[in-house]
């Protein structure tokens, strides 16, 4: 179990030793993302991420790179709606190093209007990438469309237009106003000494707190997007309104995920691809936030087999929504959550991960035995009920993206499942 440090100023710090390894994992959590960006702002914390990796003020970005190099495990970041995460995986003698250089990343930062000009070249290139990639870009239209006039509904990696107004003093400012430390959640577990602790705690101390930035609430409204695109498949992906990652019904809503399409023997896959032959990719995701959330059913696949494809997966949907999972379904799913949870605990950088995103977005760390608990807990009836709340057609959105059809044509499809 982790143990907690809180520093005067707010940072939290979390530590798990993990006996017979000979790594550490550490990581440091910001509770800033896109959902926390105006308008105008639309891809900061992603710049902020990219430019963590450029000069600092001990640093040029060539010795930055080969310092990152140096210690032989590997230093990353991401950024997501709701946070941003700087996170390095080393052997436990090279973490002294590891430390300092995700402190020098993230607290001595240059910000070279030289650099910040590169680097935005590429991100743009980035973006390109995204749009390429028809999976992604699906995805991205159904969020813009679902929470349209939100802040989750705009793209991570921000736009041409937002990012060329950010130089690197604007920059410094966002990150000065955003990573306060009180947001901040550092996650340390594997091989390590109190020492290591130590570094950290006189690293971080030295943020100075302030005013945390307003965030409106979102809600999830229906919705039919269509891109036409020149590809080979359309990619369409149906939605559904589902809980946030507060809600105490999360582990009901990963196991009803599961079932619909989280495996080989789910329903969708094997109805809509083993029995059918109607695509090669189909499957369930979560998408949820603070204070929303969804449920997307993707496909790929030729627009020869779209209509019968979509008809299959609402169809699954519908009698998922009416019936609820069977014992035998609901024992699977449940065997597969609780073999991720233990499987996890062979890996630093999983403890470290789950921990730093729990505390920093939920407040607290649930134990391996508290979750394995909670899905023991689940039963079919309450599935049931769950998904009869979540799988309301008259509710569910549209995203397809390819040589697809107009808007009402699916949403009368929907319509035939309300």
């Amino acid at each position: 179990m982790y143990e907690m440090i809180t520093l005067p100023n707010g940072v939290r710090i979390l530590t798990q030793p993990v006996p017979a390894v000979r790594t550490a994992a550490v990581g440091v959590f910001v509770g800033t993302g896109s959902r926390h960006e105006s308008a105008g702002q639309s891809g900061a914390a992603h710049f902020l991420e990219h430019m963590a990796f450029k000069s600092t003020l001990n640093r040029s970005t060539d010795r930055l790179a080969m310092d990152i190099d140096s210690i032989g495990g590997q230093m990353n970041a991401y950024t997501t709606k709701e946070s941003t995460c700087f996170y390095t995986r080393c052997l436990d003698l090279h973490l002294p190093r590891a430390i300092e250089l995700l402190g020098d990343m993230l607290l001595c930062g240059a910000f070279l209007d030289e650099e910040v000009d590169t680097e935005r070249g590429v991100i743009l290139e980035e973006i390109g990438m995204y749009r390429d990639t028809p999976e992604d870009l699906v995805n991205e239209l159904l969020n813009a469309a679902v929470y349209k006039g939100h802040s989750l509904a705009r793209p991570i990696l921000g736009t041409r237009r937002t990012l060329s107004a950010m130089t690197g003093a604007w920059l410094r400012d966002y990150r000065r106003s955003h990573y306060l430390p009180h947001k901040i959640v550092i996650s340390l577990a594997g091989s390590f000494t109190q020492s290591d602790v130590e570094q950290l705690k006189n690293l971080f101390s030295t943020l100075t707190p302030g005013k945390e930035p307003r965030v409106r609430a979102a809600q999830y409204c229906p919705a039919v997007t269509v891109r036409r695109k020149a590809i080979e498949q359309n990619h369409i992906i149906i939605g559904f309104p589902a809980p946030s990652f507060l809600d105490d019904r999360r582990y009901q809503m990963t196991l009803l995920s599961s079932i619909l399409g989280g495996g080989v023997s789910s329903r969708l896959f094997q109805q809509v691809r083993e029995q059918q032959g109607l695509c090669y990719t189909v499957y369930s995701y979560i998408s949820d936030h603070e204070d929303t959330g969804l449920l997307g059913l993707y496909t790929a696949l030729s627009p020869q087999t779209e209509d019968k494809a979509l008809s299959t997966m609402c169809r699954v949907a519908a009698e998922m929504a009416e019936h609820g999972p069977t014992a035998d379904e609901l024992d699977r799913a449940r065997e597969q959550a609780k073999a991720n949870v233990l499987m996890g605990l062979e890996s630093t950088q999983a403890r470290m991960s789950h921990a730093g995103n729990s505390m920093l977005l939920r407040g607290k760390v649930s134990s391996p035995d508290e979750i394995l608990a909670a899905y023991d807990a689940v039963t079919a009836h309450q599935l049931r009920d769950l998904a009869g709340e979540v799988l309301d057609f008259s509710r569910a959105s549209v995203s397809a993206v390819g040589r697809v059809r107009t808007g009402e044509d699916y949403q009368s499809n929907l319509a035939r499942f309300l």
